[in-house]
């Protein structure tokens, strides 16, 4: 009756009530992507900026660090050149958001950056427009007679459907010049990546493991590389990604970090993230921190309901019956979850699909194209897209599970409420699991003007580890931990 599960099969009616899918588990399948349109209306097909997006001239930027560069207020003191330019206007772009007003002098001006803006705030376009604009003006351009690939510029992601986004505006941008953007991650077959790769590269993106694995095969050299990204910089030097961070930095060719530019941005910043970039950033970088007007986008309303582990389901479908088809992402923690809460949701006739880590690329493409074209507006997730997706007109946010850290709630949230649009989040606290979050949320919600449930405010009161609670967030969500370092310093001497 319409229900669709892609890609699962059936397990069978055991002890549950619902019957459980399960991802496939044939061969791999070598899969080779459909090719990417060619008109200018898709490539440069974009959303309008919401009520709101007038409200980023009024938040708060903080730039730490010697010497920062002067911000600019149009594209054009950006000073691209005309085909640049020309790109950015069909992209929509008006005026500058204030992580690109500061990051695009910064990058331009040479200098090393740790970028620190809420999610949906331009962090993109404000790292691709200042290294295309220089390799325009230097005149580089894509050769297809080496057998061996060497870019100007490196980007890193830690999900294979950011670094396609990212890849999307780097196309976008680059589109009618002589640079050359090529993707570069797994779930495809590698065959097809060296053959694009080959044809010329100026500007790579990919994910660690196909990066190195292509770095490998002698298919990617690194010593003309001037400029090393890493999008989601945080969850890029944790404990997943870090050891692949440093085999690449310590790759043979690559540049030193005093020979390369190199641009961090993300969302959050815990201070032991910021202690390692160190590792990986000359010592003069800027730290921009672009006021989070909440940490959390402002832009979101979010709402707390409190919950016990056999109550969850029937209160999601509860919401996604107010909520019809508009589109709504719902988060879960494992993937197991995911396929569980989308089969469930389907019996109940709710058009559902899914995506993580242990589908097919082809899966998840075909999950991502379900949600995006409204086939299925109800999209159940587990991390996997969290992390910078850039959905049109998703209005609503469900957290059936909460994570278990604070940085990730803010990177969930930011996938509605983009680009000056408003959205919705309703997270499901239960007070048995979620106890730990419960000072982190209070902060988030009393900085985003959000009310705080009495409930909540006890359960954070109660909390472990309580002392000093301050319930008024921060301006910024992170801020320089160098400042720290001084600040105490200081009373160290005064002292």
């Amino acid at each position: 009756g319409g229900k669709q599960i892609s890609a699962c099969r059936y397990v069978g009616w055991i002890t549950n009530p619902y019957p459980v899918f399960l991802p496939s588990r044939g061969p791999k399948v070598t899969y080779v992507p459909p090719p990417l349109p060619e008109d200018e209306d898709t490539i440069f097909a974009h959303y309008a900026s919401g009520i709101n997006f007038n409200k980023y001239d009024d938040i708060l930027v903080d730039v730490s660090g010697l010497n920062p560069p002067q911000a600019i207020y149009t594209f054009k003191e950006a000073c691209l050149c005309e085909s640049l330019e020309r790109n950015v206007a069909k992209s929509g772009y008006v005026k500058p958001t204030p992580v690109q007003k500061h990051g695009i002098p910064i990058i331009a001006a040479g200098r090393d950056i740790m970028a620190c803006a809420q999610t949906g705030s331009g962090k993109t376009a404000a790292f691709l427009l200042p290294i295309l604009q220089k390799l325009m003006a230097d005149g580089v351009a894509a050769s297809s007679f080496s057998e061996q690939q060497e870019p100007e510029a490196i980007i890193v992601a830690p999900t294979r459907e950011l670094i396609n986004q990212i890849f999307l505006e780097a196309r976008k941008f680059a589109h009618g010049t002589c640079v050359r953007p090529v993707v570069l991650y797994g779930g495809i077959s590698t065959g097809h990546q060296i053959r694009d790769l080959l044809r010329g590269c100026n500007v790579l993106c990919g994910t660690p493991g196909r990066l190195m694995d292509m770095i490998g095969r002698g298919k990617v050299g690194l010593t003309k590389l001037r400029y090393l990204v890493m999008d989601e910089a945080d969850r890029m030097l944790d404990m997943g990604f870090e050891p692949e961070m440093r085999r690449l930095v310590g790759s043979p060719g690559m540049p030193s970090k005093e020979e390369r530019q190199t641009l961090m941005f993300s969302a959050t910043y815990p201070e032991d993230i910021q202690r390692m970039a160190g590792d990986f950033l000359k010592k003069d970088y800027l730290f921009l921190a672009v006021g989070v007007v909440g940490g959390a986008c402002s832009d979101v309303e979010q709402k707390l309901v409190q919950v016990t582990k056999f109550s969850k389901r029937d209160q999601l479908l509860d919401i996604l019956k107010n909520t019809g088809t508009e589109r709504t992402m719902v988060f879960v923690e494992t993937k197991r979850q995911a396929d569980f809460i989308a089969a469930f949701l389907c019996q109940e006739n709710v058009a559902t699909t899914s995506i993580h880590g242990d589908r097919e690329q082809r899966e998840r493409e075909q999950a991502l194209g379900d949600f995006r074209s409204g086939k299925c507006p109800v999209l159940v997730a587990t991390s996997v897209a969290a992390r910078g997706l850039d959905i049109k007109d998703v209005q609503h946010v469900v957290n059936f599970d909460l994570p278990n850290n604070i940085d990730d709630y803010v990177h969930r949230i930011g996938r509605t409420g983009r680009c000056g649009n408003t959205g919705q989040a309703v997270s499901f606290y239960d007070p048995e699991q979620d106890n730990q979050l419960a000072r982190s949320l209070v902060k988030i919600l009393c900085s985003a003007q959000q009310e705080v449930p009495s409930w909540l405010e006890q359960s954070a009161l109660g909390a472990h580890g309580t002392s000093g609670f301050n319930p008024v967030g921060r301006v910024f969500a992170s801020t320089d931990s160098r400042k720290v370092i001084r600040s105490s310093s200081a009373n160290c001497f005064s002292a």
